[in-house]
């Protein structure tokens, strides 16, 4: 396994036992793999034994919704409309078999995360959030809020989505909290790429600021003890401005 940016060129990659396709067009920054879903995808397989309910934004090719369903979490993936039929649903269709038999199930629907939450619905079979009305009867036993763990990565790369990014995690942890008696607002990681210093700062500032999250980096060993144990035995000049942090309520 190679890290992304060494892999933008081979049009299939090949993360055993999965299978996945990327196109790296410039139509959009999800249908290509990125570094963040490598590392992160490794990292939760690492650190969360108990399976659950995951909510994942900007799910792009589908490693991380594929690593969390074989570890038997049920995953809500999400994306915009183009990421979702050209890379993200195709991908997830085929690897299906190669799931484990006890794997958990990956639902995939469109969460554009400019639109406001009180715009949301969880009832439609694909979309949860889309600037376009649409209209479907209700479906059956679909992923919804309480969620155990949101996750998100590579995802602070536009000054303009700062705002609906943190915006959809917080209503996710409100939601979450809100759906059950005794339910709590889950947990959030959020792996990024440090290239652009001053906009991840504004991020991790307005989590904290205007959002009301307790905003904590994930120890760079702890990672690292992640990522080999996942086999990436990268040069650190290959992953050094990886960062994983981890917002609660």
């Amino acid at each position: 396994m190679f890290p992304a940016h060494r892999t933008k060129h081979q049009p299939l990659l090949d993360f055993p036992p999965f299978l996945l396709a990327q196109s790296d067009d410039g139509t959009a920054n999800g249908t290509a793999l990125w570094l963040g879903a490598q590392c992160l995808s490794a990292y939760l397989a690492a650190i969360h034994a108990v399976p659950g309910v995951v909510c994942e934004l900007g799910s792009g090719i589908g490693l991380t919704a594929l690593v969390m369903s074989s570890l038997r979490w049920h995953v809500l993936a999400t994306d915009i409309p183009h990421v979702i039929s050209s890379v993200l649903s195709p991908n997830i269709q085929n690897n299906l078999h190669r799931l484990p038999p006890a794997a958990g199930s990956i639902q995939v629907r469109e969460l554009d995360w400019t639109v406001p939450p009180a715009d949301w619905s969880w009832d439609h079979p694909s979309v949860v959030a889309s600037p376009s009305p649409s209209s479907s009867s209700a479906a059956a036993n679909l992923l919804r809020p309480p969620f155990d763990l949101i996750c998100t990565a590579d995802t602070v790369y536009d000054p303009f989505l700062v705002q609906p990014l943190l915006r959809t995690l917080h209503a996710l942890c409100v939601a979450s909290a809100a759906a059950a008696p005794n339910a709590r607002a889950p947990p959030v990681y959020l792996c990024l790429e440090r290239r652009d210093p001053p906009l991840v700062d504004r991020c991790l500032s307005e989590a904290h600021l205007t959002w009301g999250f307790h905003v904590q980096r994930i120890p760079h060993r702890k990672l690292a003890k992640a990522m080999h144990k996942a086999g990436m035995n990268w040069p650190k000049e290959d992953w050094e401005g990886i960062e994983i942090w981890k917002f609660t309520l």
